[in-house]
């Protein structure tokens, strides 16, 4: 059974698959039309690194907070344990440097361990970093709108709606194309970049803080009388402010994306984030230690060092609104990488093959669309609480990138090229590094609610693998990879329903004798009440005389697909060497709001034949000219 549709508008075309209904595979390159909707390196940096970007601003704060129960003795390790972070940062970098080049066609995690590692550890990293890119939109639009009904209290009882709202904006801008959002978020980025790197550099030219406005009349958050800090509190300050990691592995999932050469300029991209990353965070470190903040309740951490750093005036203003801003525009991270990584997976049969078509602008728009609705749930389900969501964040990251680093290794030892063994040490340490955040950040945050990730994870791969085996079942079915038996011609045979005489009947009624043999008029009669109709059209066709045979099927229930449906089966029993076609004749009006007044008598039957029959079905769509007064 299939349904071709005659003419139809292709809005979305997907590139020569390997097999009849296969997700697409990588395209052989990008046309110069299509390159306009592909990133530079530095629409890159701002479609791809917001998540990364914005995490400074509860990346220290959560070191801080950690530190911060071993009194001032512990927040003098602050920046020590940054420097920590900056450390695996690098090893980071350099390592998805290097899948950027090994992989170019994307998949970050998910590519690095399917190539080395094995199907089941590449399907974890995957759902690990699914899990991770659906959390960073939730928390990153409840952190925005946290941020300003802060600052606007009378909007607190509204958040959801104001999440949801945000949420909306970001959908539709990627729905128009990654490059279309990079350069919307553009200026953003660059605002927030510049005034913390203008705070960090008034900052550490400052003996003492400019103002303490913000802390005034706030408790204090520090632990008492403590002379010591112990490794596990160091470790979990460490695994806290590894929060400030999240998003590194975004442009090795979505290096498709980038304008050719593509490998080229996602490598700059990425270690262009790493190197603004790293020194926000060891400068705000600094800056901590130097003006020997304290946590108090109510007020971030980055508030506190803009308010010591450039004074309680206008730049501190712009300080928080970039924040504010950027915090809510991180989710873009996941709607630019998440939807390559669903188009990954739909390419090998792990999900449904929709997700691994592109429109027209570059865009997976069935992942986006798929990645709002499921983040939308989250938002509602939370109450747009920041609070509710962070313990689940970060945690599926940590996991992926335990297993690209332990695939690279693997990847070193196999390749030996100049100077393997270096890069291997580096990964595997790495490996190390974030496997022990991985362990100590779901430890410490299992009862907050972690407990979810630890069961959605397994649950995700396992829904991964149910879609594989039902694809591999259609395969068998199919006989993909088997050469099938020659064509043969058989008898054709078109059924045509009317209901009436017009110039849609005459069209129909052309296609049909020049497609089948043998051509078959049917119209469905409903009773005594309708007869003048039923006998009117009669007279009308004889008159007519097209060739064409006008057959009556009676409906007793008044039901329209099912006689046809009843007929096209009967008529497939008495003529098993035939092929039966049914082509269902539909008008199209000229405006898109006529399609309302429109019956749907042709969907209707379609769906009965679909459901009941093994016949071809084949809508012909008449299109209406507008009319003009």
């Amino acid at each position: 059974m299939s349904t071709v549709s005659q003419p139809a508008n292709r809005p979305e075309q997907p590139p020569p698959a390997t097999d009849p209904g296969a997700a697409p595979g990588a395209a052989a390159g990008p046309t110069p039309a299509g390159d306009r909707h592909r990133l530079t390196a530095l629409q890159g940096l701002a479609a791809l690194s917001l998540d990364a970007m914005a995490s400074v601003a509860y990346g220290p704060e959560s070191i801080v907070l950690v530190l911060a129960a071993a009194g001032a003795y512990g927040l003098g390790f602050t920046l020590p344990v940054t420097l920590a972070i900056a450390a695996l940062l690098a090893v980071l970098v350099a390592s998805y440097r290097q899948v950027i080049a090994a992989f170019p066609n994307g998949g970050g995690s998910y590519a690095v361990a399917k190539t080395h590692l094995g199907s089941r550890s590449a399907l974890v990293a995957a759902a690990s970093l699914v899990l991770d890119y659906i959390l960073n939109v939730a928390v990153s639009v409840t952190a925005g709108v946290a941020a300003l009904t802060s600052a606007f209290p009378g909007l607190y009882a509204d958040r959801v709606w104001i999440c949801l709202a945000v949420l909306v904006l970001v959908t539709a801008i990627n729905l128009r194309g990654i490059a279309d959002s990079a350069r919307a978020f553009l200026l953003p980025t660059a605002v927030f970049v510049a005034s913390i790197m203008a705070m960090i550099v008034v900052g550490l030219f400052r003996d003492a803080p400019a103002s303490t406005v913000t802390a005034a009349g706030h408790a204090s958050v520090l632990g008492q009388n403590a002379t010591s800090v112990g490794a596990l509190l160091l470790l979990k300050a460490f695994a806290s402010g590894c929060s400030a990691l999240t998003g590194v592995e975004a442009v090795a999932n979505a290096v498709p994306s980038f304008r050719a050469p593509a490998t080229r300029r996602a490598q700059r991209t990425e270690v262009a984030l790493g190197a603004l990353l790293g020194v926000m965070l060891i400068g705000l470190s600094l800056l901590i230690g130097r003006f020997h903040l304290q946590p108090v309740e109510g007020v971030t951490v980055l508030a506190q060092l803009a308010d010591a750093s450039l004074g309680h005036n206008w730049a501190f203003y712009v300080v928080q609104f970039a924040t504010m801003v950027l915090l809510a525009l991180a989710a873009n991270t996941s709607f630019g990488g998440l939807p390559v990584l669903m188009g990954l997976l739909a390419r090998d049969n792990y999900l449904p093959h929709v997700f691994g078509l592109k429109a027209d602008r570059q865009v997976h728009r069935h992942g986006v669309l798929a990645l709002a609705a499921v983040s939308a749930a989250l938002l509602v389900f939370s109450g747009g609480d920041v609070n509710t969501l962070v313990p689940l964040f970060a945690i599926g990251v940590f996991v992926g990138f335990t297993l690209c680093q332990a695939g690279m290794v693997r990847h070193w030892h196999l390749e030996r090229s100049a100077g393997w063994l270096g890069k291997a040490l580096l990964n595997g340490f790495g490996a190390v590094l974030t496997a022990a955040a991985a362990v100590v950040v779901t430890a410490t945050k299992f009862t907050e609610g972690a407990w979810l990730i630890v069961v959605a994870l397994p649950l995700l791969v396992l829904a991964f693998e149910a879609v594989h085996r039902a694809y591999g079942r259609i395969g068998d079915r199919l006989g993909l990879g088997r050469v099938p038996e020659p064509p043969r011609r058989a008898r054709s045979l078109v059924v045509v329903p009317v209901s009436h005489l017009s110039r849609l009947t005459g069209e129909a009624l052309n296609a049909a004798v020049s497609m089948g043999d043998e051509v078959i008029a049917v119209t469905v009669t409903y009773g005594t009440e309708e007869r003048p109709g039923v006998e009117a059209l009669r007279r009308d066709w004889e008159l007519w005389n097209p060739g064409v045979d006008l057959l009556e099927l009676p409906s007793p229930t008044r039901s329209l697909g099912r006689p046809i449906a009843s007929y096209v089966r009967d008529l497939t029993d008495r003529r098993p060497d035939a092929r039966v076609t049914v082509l269902i004749p539909e008008a199209e009006p000229a405006h898109l709001w006529q399609r309302v007044l429109q019956n749907q008598r042709g969907a209707v039957v379609a769906h009965a034949i679909r459901r009941d029959t093994d016949a071809v079905i084949c809508r012909l769509r008449f299109r209406l000219a507008p009319t003009r007064p």
